[in-house]
Order: C-alpha cells, then structure tokens, then sequence
C-alpha cells in the first residue's frame, strides 16, 4: 500500500500499526511505502524509525509535488504485483485492506475501488456543500468509466497496468487516470465508510478541484481520440454481504 504524506506525523504509527496487525491477522504479506513530500513536521522521519522494524519503504521527495505524482513514485519501488494507495489519516479505513486483497483476488480484479456511492458506501457527517461537489465531480467522470466513485483515492490495481500509464495529472485524482489510461479491464467496487480526518487539515482546495476538472477534459479527449478501439470492460459491484463471504469463503 503507498500511503502519501505531508504533515502526517500525529497518525502516522497508529496507521501503520493498524495496517500491519489487519495484515497479519489475515495472514496478508503487507509492503508499506510512505512517500512523503518533505513535510515540516518531521513526518518522513518518523516513517523512518518505523522501517527500521517494519517491511516498510520511505520515499522522500522534495517537496509538494503533488498526489498523482507520490502515488507514481511509491508504485516505482514496490515489490508487490498489486499494488494500492490509501490516506494517512484514517479516513481509509485500515481494517478493509486485507479484504479488498481477498475480493481482488477472488474476482480476478484488474482495478478494485473502494466505493463512497454504491449501496453501502458513505460519507457521514460531511457538509452539504461537500457532499454535493463530491458527487457532482463523479457524475462528472461518469462518461469515462462505470466506476461509481471515480474521485476514490482508496483503490488497488494490478502492478502491470500501473506501470504501463503515464500520468498528466500529477497532483490530483490518480484512480480515475489510471482507469482511462491504463485501460483495464476488469473493476470491481466494494462499498465502504469515509470517516473524515480527526487531526490535521483537508488536503481539499479550490486549486484540486480547478485541477480536476483540466484532468476530466483531457480525459475525455483522450476517450474521443481512442472511440476506434473500443475495450470490453467487465464491471462488477458488490455489497458488503458479498464482501464478507469472499472473506470468510473465498468465493
């Protein structure tokens, strides 16, 4: 799992102790990668000191150089054949990991995304104004791909596709970009809770959503010009009953 980061020190060892005890508990052989982008708050050097017990991986950067473009740089050192992206501050859940590796497997997923807008997907407790941007910026994506949720940056992708797409959009929505360029074809959406960050600030800004909407348009340019190739795509969805007998049965 590559977890960007930027002033994330106040979470950042309970995150990895709650992904590593889910792992284990699952019998998961977790690699975490921290990218972080040189934050003030001493967040990579934390992630440092928990490497040195952990199978971890720290990337430091520069600066803030953008979302799109950690999540690139943390997919370029991992080991794994699938690789994911998730939040540094809880606002993924990390208890539901280990079963999206299960449900990737069992489906035989090339892209599987966890989903705040499918039946069993949420967003308690955020604003009006927040919830209808959010939705409207999906329903924005809608022509691209049947993905649901298409502004998640909680998702896992095979490791092959990943590294086949060349990202534009550096800093801002990555799974939707990796959807139209990588062009898999394989997506599963499983639903799950957005608990919003109870330490630090939103990453949201009137600069992500300028950029988003510049990234959506190339997208779709980029959609038109490929009209003559057209790929099957096999969507599924699944609720979180489906989820827990792919767990507990495999199938």
């Amino acid at each position: 799992m590559v977890v960007p980061t930027y002033n994330e020190r106040d979470r950042l060892a309970e995150l990895t102790d709650a992904l590593f005890t889910a792992a284990d508990a699952a019998g998961l052989d977790l690699e975490l990668i921290v990218v972080d982008d040189n934050s003030p708050d001493g967040t990579g050097q934390l992630a440092d000191e928990l490497a040195k017990t952990r199978r971890m991986q720290v990337v430091h950067r520069s600066g803030k150089l953008g979302l799109g473009t950690a999540v690139v740089a943390g997919f370029g050192v991992a080991l794994a054949d699938v690789v994911g992206v998730m939040d540094a501050d809880f606002s993924h859940p990390p208890a539901l990991v280990p079963k999206m590796m299960a449900v990737f497997r069992a489906t035989d997923a090339d892209v599987l995304v966890a989903s705040r807008y499918i039946p069993g997907g949420s967003t308690p407790n955020w604003p009006l104004k927040r919830r209808l941007l959010s939705r409207v910026g999906c329903l924005l994506a809608s022509g691209l791909s049947p993905i649901r949720d298409a502004a998640s940056g909680f998702f896992l992708i095979r490791r092959d596709i990943a590294e086949g797409v060349v990202i534009k959009a550096g800093g801002f929505k990555i799974c939707i970009e990796l959807i139209v360029r990588g062009r898999p074809g394989r997506l599963v959406e499983i639903p799950y809770q957005f608990d919003d960050r109870e330490l630090g600030e939103s990453k949201m800004s009137l600069r992500e959503a300028a950029g988003y909407l510049v990234q959506l348009k190339d997208l779709y340019v980029l959609r038109f010009r490929n009209r003559d190739r057209p790929r099957p795509v096999y969507y599924q969805q699944l609720t979180h009953r489906d989820v827990e007998r792919i767990v507990q049965y495999g199938a």
